[in-house]
């Protein structure tokens, strides 16, 4: 609800920003503006679906509701990072007042190519160190938004809890995530500061993932994984 309140009131600036300086609206025939809203998810799954019905939820509270004064054009690239640039290039063209990137790489993909136009990023674990802004304090530029960064230590002492017997221990993460990379060294420090043996076990797409399980099985105890859109994704194949 917090972020969703952080992000909603950026956008209200935003847009009263672009009201101001008269770039990039429409116009209905009644002649009020409609600002356009470029939206880039990385994959469908529950925690990006809902940090996006969350931003339009929040919109509307305050007075913005998709096809009156705004008009939302949503894309999502189904887990496919190139397809995530396309789309990216798209909104760019499209010269959208205002892109929402949801995921660290949809968020680099429109970062990437254009400077100008305002993005919103949201679950991006870690703005700075993704090369999305010059400080997560103090972003600068044309990104900002909120980060899902979570207290990674205080999960692995609840893996202990839960599972006192596990020793060795897996991190599985998607290689290509910036946000998931982050995560897993942290990961990887507190399991070890906590006498853990840590494994890690990459995926470089999620049609790696059921191999790669398999070749955990019998060989670690338990499995931790980061906030991951692509595994995360595929969490039905990992538990199976």
């Amino acid at each position: 609800m917090k972020n969703r309140k952080i992000i909603a009131v950026a956008l209200v600036m935003v847009l009263a920003g672009i009201t101001l300086i008269g770039c990039g609206t429409k116009e209905t025939g009644s002649g009020s503006k409609v600002f356009t809203i470029g939206v880039n998810q990385l994959v469908k799954h529950a925690a990006l679906d809902a940090s996006y019905q969350g931003f339009v939820d929040a919109l509307a509270e305050a007075g913005y509701k998709d096809g009156e004064k705004i008009k939302i054009d949503y894309q999502n690239a189904q887990g496919d990072q190139s397809t995530a640039s396309t789309i990216a290039t798209k909104l760019v063209n499209d010269n959208n007042d205002l892109i929402l990137a949801i995921a660290t790489p949809a968020a680099q993909a429109v970062a990437n190519i254009t400077k100008d136009i305002p993005i919103l990023v949201t679950a991006v674990t870690d703005p700075a160190a993704s090369g999305l802004v010059a400080s997560n304090s103090a972003p600068g530029g044309n990104v900002s938004g909120t980060s899902d960064l979570t207290p990674v230590r205080r999960q692995i002492e609840l893996l202990t809890q839960l599972a006192p017997d596990a020793v060795n221990v897996a991190v599985l993460y998607c290689s290509s995530e910036s946000n998931s990379k982050i995560q897993a060294d942290i990961a990887i420090e507190e399991g070890t500061a906590l006498g853990l043996n840590i494994f890690e076990a990459t995926v470089s797409d999620s049609n790696e993932i059921q191999q790669v399980v398999q070749s955990l099985v019998g060989n670690v105890d338990a499995i931790y994984v980061p906030t991951d859109n692509i595994i995360s994704d595929g969490m039905a194949t990992v538990a199976s």
